[in-house]
């Protein structure tokens, strides 16, 4: 064996284990947003009022749970994976802020507070 042709095949091995790193981080950085959106999943309804938009949120935010579990186990590809975690990430944030507005319309204000 040539030493060219070692050498092309370390640095082939190296390029396909540099993008494969790209790829997974690429997957982490959507999954993260997507588990940043999860720990903002209201435990508790606001002002402690168990109204049909509680009711909705809940079932909505399971809904997004599932269709994600659904997505991912079809995925076919690195996209489907991304779009399924970017979908699951802009669903629980679109469910959140409209079950806050609608308490707002009613007077019932969402406050969250954070330390540093």
């Amino acid at each position: 064996m040539s030493k060219l042709f070692v050498r092309s095949t370390v640095a082939a091995a190296a390029l396909v284990a540099m993008a494969g790193q790209a790829l997974a981080a690429d997957i982490l950085l959507e999954e993260r947003i997507a588990r940043q959106e999860e720990s903002r999943i209201l435990t508790s309804p606001i002002a402690g009022i168990q109204n049909r938009f509680w009711f909705d949120y809940l079932g909505n935010v399971v809904e997004a749970q599932e269709e994600l579990a659904s997505d991912l186990n079809r995925a076919s590809d690195l996209e489907d994976l991304r779009d399924a975690w970017e979908e699951y990430a802009h669903e629980l944030r679109d469910e959140r802020e409209d079950y806050i507005e609608e308490m707002a319309e009613r007077g019932y204000r969402h406050f969250t507070i954070t330390v540093d």
